[in-house]
C-alpha cells in the first residue's frame, strides 16, 4: 500500500465496524470481482461431474474435440490462477483489518479471531450442506495463521510466502519419490481416488443425481477429507503462501494500482512468459504419460502449481493497467459490484450450480460435456453480475457481507444506503 494511501486511511475517524465505502479502493473491487467470476471456469467440473475429473480430466466425459478445447482453454488460463489471486486478497485484506483495529485502539487478533470463526462457520455449513469442494474452511485455517506475519516488510513476506509453496512441492515431490516403497492398499486407495473404477463412478453419479440426503453419502466424506488430508498436503501451502505474497503485493501498491504503467507491464509480459510454457510443459507431460496416477498425480501437478503463480500475477497487471487506463469502463462499473460482493457471489454460484446439476433440481450431473458447462458458467456471470449491481444500487454490502461484518464487529451494521 502507497504511503499516501495509508495516510489517507490513518486520517478517517476511528469508527468500529468494517471498511467504509468511501475507504474503499477501487482496483481492489474491480480485481476481486474478476478473481471470484473466474474461479467459476474451473470449479463447474467439480459441480458438474465426478470430483476427480477436476484433476484427472480423462476420468469421464468425452475428452476430445470441442470438449478437449474447452479444458485446454479452462487449464491454461483459469485452473489455479483466480483461486491464486483470491488467496492474495485475502491476505491484503488481512491488512487491512488489522491496520483498521489497531486504528480503533482493539487488538487485530481479537477481530480476526472473530472473523476467521464465522468464516469457518460459514465454510463448515457450505461443505456439508451443499458442496465438497469448499476453500472458506481452508481461508479460515490459513487466515489464522497468516496473521502471524503481517507486519513483517514486504519482502521478508516474498521470502516466507515462497518459502511455504516450496514446503508444498517438497511434500508432493516426497509422495513421488516414495511410491515405491508404498503399502499395496495405500497404492489400490490412490489408484481407486485418481481413476475410481466404473462401479465408484455410476455409485456418485446415483447419489448427486438423487435428493439431498442421498447426496450426504458422498459429501461428508469428501468435505471431511478436504479438510484434513488434502489441506495438509495441499491446501495450507497454496492458501497462506498466496496469502503473504497477497500481503507484499498491498504494503508495495501492487493490487492497489499505485505503481507505474510500466511496472505493470513488464509484471504482465514477464508472468505471462514464464507462465505460460510451465503449465503447458506440464499439460504435454501428463498427456504423454495417459495422466496416469503414479505420474500425474503428484510431480505431474507441480507444473500447474507454479506456472500458476506467474499467470496470476499477469493478470494481477492486466487488471490494474485496466484500472489506471479506463479501459473498459462500462465492464469495470459492472464487474466492481461483484468484487465488493464477492462472498455472496461465490455462495451463490454454489446455490445455482448445485440446482442445475444435483438432483434436488435439475438432475444434470454427469451428463452434460464441457462445452455445455461452458455455457452453464456464462449463464451464471451473467446473472451474478446482475444481482450484484441491482443489490448494490440499494445496499450497502451483499447479504453474506452484511452478516459476516455484523457477526465480526458483534453489531448490527447499517444495510441500506440512505441509512449508510
Amino acid at each position: 500500500m502507497s504511503a499516501s494511501d495509508q495516510e489517507r486511511i490513518a486520517a478517517r475517524p476511528a469508527a468500529s465496524g468494517p471498511t467504509p465505502r468511501d475507504e474503499r479502493i477501487e482496483g481492489l473491487d474491480l480485481l476481486r470481482g474478476f478473481a471470484v467470476l473466474g474461479i467459476l471456469a474451473m470449479n463447474i467440473q467439480s459441480f458438474a461431474m465426478v470430483d476427480p475429473t477436476y484433476f484427472n480430466p480423462a476420468v469421464s466425459g468425452d475428452f476430445t474435440g470441442v470438449n478437449f478445447a474447452v479444458w485446454l482453454v479452462s487449464h491454461v488460463f483459469a485452473d489455479m490462477k483466480f483461486i491464486t489471486i483470491f488467496s492474495m486478497l485475502f491476505g491484503a485484506g488481512i491488512v487491512f483489518l488489522c491496520m483498521r483495529a489497531e486504528r480503533r485502539g482493539e487488538p487485530p487478533a481479537r477481530v480476526l479471531r472473530r472473523r476467521t470463526v464465522w468464516l469457518l462457520v460459514f465454510g463448515l455449513a457450505h461443505a456439508y450442506l451443499f458442496w465438497t469442494g469448499d476453500i472458506l474452511v481452508w481461508y479460515s485455517f490459513s487466515g489464522t495463521l497468516a496473521y502471524l506475519f503481517w507486519r513483517l516488510r514486504p519482502g521478508r513476506l516474498v521470502a516466507w510466502g515462497l518459502l511455504l509453496l516450496a514446503v508444498g512441492t517438497g511434500v508432493y515431490l516426497f509422495f513421488q519419490w516414495s511410491l515405491p516403497y508404498w503399502p499395496p492398499e495405500a497404492v489400490a486407495n490412490n489408484r481407486m481416488w485418481w481413476d475410481p473404477p466404473p462401479e465408484v463412478v455410476a455409485a456418485r453419479l446415483d447419489a448427486y443425481r438423487g435428493g439431498w440426503l442421498e447426496q450426504m453419502q458422498e459429501r461428508i466424506p469428501g468435505a471431511l477429507a478436504m479438510q484434513t488430508f488434502v489441506y495438509l498436503i495441499f491446501g495450507l501451502w497454496r492458501t497462506l503462501g498466496p496469502m503473504l505474497l497477497g500481503m507484499a503485493f498491498l504494503k508495495w501498491g501492487i493490487v492497489s494500482g499505485q505503481r507505474t504503467t510500466r511496472f505493470y507491464t513488464t509484471m504482465a509480459v514477464g508472468g505471462a512468459a514464464c507462465g505460460v510454457p510451465l503449465v503447458v510443459s506440464g499439460l504435454f507431460w501428463n498427456l504423454s504419460h495417459g495422466w496416469a496416477w503414479a505420474s500425474s498425480m503428484y510431480g505431474g501437478s507441480l507444473f500447474n502449481y507454479w506456472g500458476s503463480l506467474f499467470i496470476a500475477s499477469a493478470y494481477i497487471a492486466l487488471v490494474m493497467l485496466a484500472w489506471q487506463g479506463g479501459w473498459m469502463k462500462g465492464a469495470q462499473r459492472l464487474l466492481a459490484p461483484v468484487g465488493r460482493m464477492a462472498f455472496t457471489s461465490y455462495i451463490l454460484q454454489t446455490i445455482v450450480c448445485t440446482t442445475i446439476f444435483y438432483g434436488h433440481g435439475l438432475g444434470l450431473y454427469g451428463s452434460t460435456p464441457r462445452w455445455g458447462q461452458a455455457l452453464v458458467v456464462a449463464g451464471v456471470w451473467g446473472l451474478i453480475i446482475v444481482v450484484a449491481n441491482w443489490w448494490l444500487a440499494h445496499y450497502r454490502f451483499g447479504p453474506l457481507e452484511w452478516l459476516w461484518r455484523s457477526l465480526t464487529y458483534r453489531s448490527r451494521q447499517p444495510m441500506r444506503l440512505e441509512t449508510a
